[in-house]
């Protein structure tokens, strides 16, 4: 497991997100006990960045991620998010006097004085930006908050908060089938001003790897998964998308990998500068995770991928409407 560089932070080249871990998101989660011991077994197999978030669990998921990582806390990346409220509306909420509140409850869930990366999770736009990141940058100033993040933010938004306070990372889904912030400009800023990048759903939400059956979406738990209502989740839309799987599945035969492997290499081929953070509960699914960091795609490699996806059309939005509208558009 090499090294990466989010602007002036230094991650593995391959992080853990720990979402997936705690139930109401992509499904029950796991019990306590394993999600302990694969969070370790990440870190022992040389992952050593973490991504959490307040709103996941809620809460329980910062206190799995402290409880997990509190022995090597001195030796990991964690990274955090605020903005969403908790209280069952899925609304947003970065108002300053929020942040100094919340930022003092997730340092105590996950058991250390100060957070390596502070995501704003969802861009709020009844709070200006620059109220935002004039706000981490107290909070940086005060040693509780190390560097600052945004998450599904636009580039013009990026550029007004970095110029109040430096942006170390972006995270935003990107995957080979979800290609948004090649065009929209959150790439092309992230190059401009130094900016790293940090993938969320690198595995296309579980579509990627090909394991999915069509008619997944009648597995789910409504009240513990958000796929319930992705488009991209019903069984017309898998069943149009299957050529996606198809072309991965050539590449990992010539590369003697996996779908997930080949996909996740595919991101780290594209900038030096990107850290995806699969997450996963199966230690299985770890392992194959952490395996693509030995998959090397060739420039030649690299095209071939290109030219074989410009022919495929990819079906379906990646989330549903509401999940949609707090996206960054400005």
């Amino acid at each position: 497991m090499g090294t990466r560089m989010l602007g002036g932070l230094q991650v593995s080249e391959q992080g853990f997100g720990c979402m997936s871990n705690s139930p109401g998101h992509y499904g029950p989660g796991v019990d306590r006990a394993t999600s302990l011991r694969l969070i370790r077994e990440a870190f022992e197999s040389g992952v050593t960045f973490f991504d959490t978030a307040e709103v996941y669990g809620p809460y329980v998921n910062e206190e799995l991620v402290g409880e997990a990582l509190a022995p090597v806390r001195d030796r990991v990346v964690l990274a955090t998010k605020f903005g969403f409220r908790i209280d069952g509306t899925n609304g947003l909420d970065s108002r300053p006097e929020r942040i100094r509140r919340v930022v003092e409850e997730s340092l105590r869930r996950l058991r250390t004085d100060r957070i390596d990366l502070y995501y704003q999770h969802r861009v709020d736009l009844t709070v200006p930006i620059e109220d935002v990141a004039g706000t981490i940058r107290d909070l940086i100033q005060q040693g509780k908050v190390l560097h600052f993040g945004l998450s599904e933010a636009s580039a013009r938004t990026i550029r007004r908060a970095h110029a109040v306070q430096p942006v170390t990372a972006i995270q935003t889904e990107y995957s080979i089938m979800e290609r948004s912030v090649e065009h929209n400009g959150v790439l092309q800023v992230c190059e401009d001003l130094g900016i790293g990048f940090v993938p969320w759903g690198p595995l296309g939400q579980g579509f990627l790897p090909g394991t999915l059956p069509l008619d997944v979406q009648a597995h789910f738990d409504p009240a513990l998964d958000l796929r319930t209502t992705f488009p991209r989740f019903s069984p017309a839309v898998l069943q149009a998308n299957q050529p996606v799987l198809d072309a991965l599945q050539v590449f990992a035969d010539r590369k003697g990998a996996t779908r997930a492997q080949i996909a996740l290499a595919w991101l780290a081929a594209r900038k030096p500068w990107i850290v995806s953070i699969p997450g996963t509960t199966s230690p299985d699914h770890l392992r194959e995770n952490l395996g693509a960091v030995g998959v090397t795609l060739t420039p030649s490699d690299m095209a071939d991928i290109e030219t074989a996806f410009a022919a495929i059309t990819i079906h379906g939005g990646r989330m549903d409407a509401r999940q949609m509208a707090q996206i960054g558009q400005d």
